[in-house]
């Protein structure tokens, strides 16, 4: 029987054709449709940017002109005669904006610190210790964020006036370091660390606070990178405290000092502008550093939290 053998060119058209009939069809225009949305997201992003930094920057742009400048009609965004750093140079050298400059790091370096080790404890303690009354207490803890500061005001005063502590650093700093929302972030961020570490610590004789230090602290960096930021921030903003609890000039902080300016000085919106540009100078050069370690240690938080 005679059997006939098709070409080799027959055969490798034939696949080709069923791959092309297998295969997606796709087109110039369905290629760019993805990227009419990305498109639409990035210019609504940019549009808002914009709209956040319109203030921050005409607020930079009003604390160099002068006060005839800033109240001249039309408004214009550069002046006529030209930019000037007198609104600076009146507010640095006609007051002690400095020294409140220095007490407010101060200040707000001490809380951070304090309130960090206090709350990072505290949720150690909740979070991977037993004792009676542990939901009880941890309740009163998550009850306690929903009071207003406002409402501690004045037992807090009467109390720092009971010891002393009135015009004194440690009397701005000691009600500042309770922080409830704090240590149930953390709480919540142990939980999810595996219990399988610290047994291996405890069968190499390592107690509680070894634990704590050399396992729990290390693997928490980022959300206590995020948590000392915020605490931060919240104390170098802090302005009905400070300004109860002193009364000295030299004491006073950066948000209450630039209350002060700005009642001495009167009706002078140019050098209202320049003190509150150099009061939210460390915060954005906070945020432009430590940006990356804030996203990530609340994107590492809602991850605990799960």
């Amino acid at each position: 029987m005679a059997t006939t053998t098709a070409p080799a060119g027959s055969f490798t058209r034939a696949a080709r054709r069923t791959a092309d009939r297998s295969a997606p069809r796709t087109s110039v225009v369905g290629q760019s449709r993805p990227r009419v949305p990305r498109l639409v997201g990035l210019l609504a992003l940019v549009l808002m940017a914009f709209v956040w930094l319109l203030p921050l920057i005409w607020g930079a742009v009003s604390a160099l002109k002068d006060e005839t400048q800033i109240a001249a009609l039309p408004v214009t965004w550069i002046p006529e005669g030209g930019f000037t750093l007198g609104s600076f140079t009146r507010v640095l050298t006609g007051s002690n904006l400095p020294l409140w400059l220095l007490n407010s790091l101060f200040v707000a370096a001490v809380v951070t610190v304090l309130t960090v080790a206090v709350s990072a404890l505290a949720a150690y303690g909740f979070s991977r210790t037993t004792f009676r009354g542990r939901g009880w207490l941890f309740a009163l803890t998550i009850a306690a964020i929903m009071v207003p500061p406002q409402i501690l005001i004045v037992p807090l005063f009467r109390q720092m006036l009971g010891l002393g502590l009135v015009d004194t650093y440690a009397g701005i700093i000691l009600p500042q370091v309770v922080a409830p929302v704090m240590v149930f972030v953390l709480k919540k961020f142990f939980d999810g660390i595996p219990r399988e570490l610290e047994e291996a610590a405890r069968v190499d004789g390592a107690g509680q606070l070894r634990i704590f230090w050399s396992i729990i602290m290390p693997l928490s960096r980022s959300i206590l990178a995020a948590v000392s930021i915020f605490v931060f921030i919240g104390a170098w903003n802090n302005f009905l405290w400070p300004f109860i609890v002193t009364n000295d000039p030299a004491l006073l902080t950066m948000p209450v000092g630039l209350n002060v300016v700005k009642n001495a000085f009167g009706v002078t919106f140019a050098a209202d502008m320049a003190g509150a540009m150099i009061g939210a100078l460390p915060l954005l050069i906070i945020f432009l550093f430590f940006q990356r370690q804030i996203i990530k240690g609340v994107a590492t938080t809602g991850l605990g939290g799960q």
